[in-house]
C-alpha cells in the first residue's frame, strides 16, 4: 500500500485476481502464498472464454470436436504403450460400471467421461489428464442427452471394449484406430443447442 499508494480494498482486489490465475493461494488467517500454477489452472482460467468462443458459432464446436479426436487418438497411443495390468482391470472395472448404468442416463455418461479421463491418467501425462477434463467439461454442456438413440449404450460399450482390449496387448496402433472410430462416431452427440 505504501509503495504503490493505493488503498485496502485495491490491495485485496489485486490479490483476489491473482488468486483466480491461479498464481496465489489465499487462506483466511494466513494471509497468501505464491504457488506455481498447472495445467488444470491454467485451463480453469479460460473455461468461461472458451464456452464464450463454443457459443458463438457451430463452426467453432466442429473443431473443439475435431481437435477432440486428434487429441484423444494420439493420447490413447502414449496409454497403449504404458498400460500395465492393475490399469489395464481398471478401465475394465468402468466399463463394467457403464453396463451396469445403460438405464440410467446420467450415471452412464459419468462412466463414460471418467473412462476417457482415466485413459488420460493411464498416459501418465499430467497436462493430458487436465486437458482431457477440460475438453470432456467444454464438450458437456453441448451432448445431446435428452435425445436417446437405440442400441447407442450398447455399441459405446463395445467401443470402449475395443479400445481396452488393444490397450491390454500394447497395441498401439489398434487402440488409435479404436479411438478414432469412437470418437468419430461419438462427435454427432455434440451439437449447437438450436439444433437441438
Amino acid at each position: 500500500m505504501e509503495a504503490y499508494r493505493v488503498g485496502r480494498p485495491t490491495i485485496r482486489e489485486a490479490l483476489q485476481d491473482l488468486q483466480r490465475l491461479g498464481l496465489l493461494i489465499i487462506t483466511h488467517g494466513e494471509g497468501a502464498r505464491v504457488t506455481l500454477p498447472t495445467a488444470q489452472t491454467v485451463l480453469e482460467q479460460i473455461a468461461v472464454t472458451v464456452h464464450q468462443v463454443l457459443a458463438s458459432s457451430d463452426e467453432n464446436l466442429e473443431h473443439l470436436k475435431e481437435s477432440r479426436i486428434f487429441f484423444e487418438v494420439g493420447m490413447v497411443r502414449i496409454a497403449a504403450a504404458r498400460a500395465d495390468t492393475e490399469q489395464v482391470a481398471g478401465l475394465r472395472s468402468i466399463i463394467a460400471d457403464m453396463e451396469a448404468a445403460s438405464t440410467e442416463f446420467s450415471r452412464f455418461m459419468k462412466f463414460d467421461m471418467l473412462f476417457h479421463q482415466r485413459i488420460a491418467e493411464v498416459s501418465g501425462n499430467r497436462v493430458f489428464i487436465a486437458l482431457s477434463q477440460a475438453l470432456l467439461q467444454w464438450l458437456s454442456k453441448y451432448h445431446i442427452g435428452t435425445l436417446r438413440i437405440v442400441g447407442r449404450e450398447a455399441r459405446t460399450l463395445d467401443e470402449h471394449k475395443s479400445i481396452v482390449d488393444r490397450i491390454a496387448v500394447h497395441d498401439v496402433d489398434g487402440a488409435a484406430a479404436a479411438m478414432q472410430v469412437h470418437l468419430t462416431r461419438a462427435a454427432d452427440l455434440y451439437r449447437a443447442r438450436e439444433e437441438i
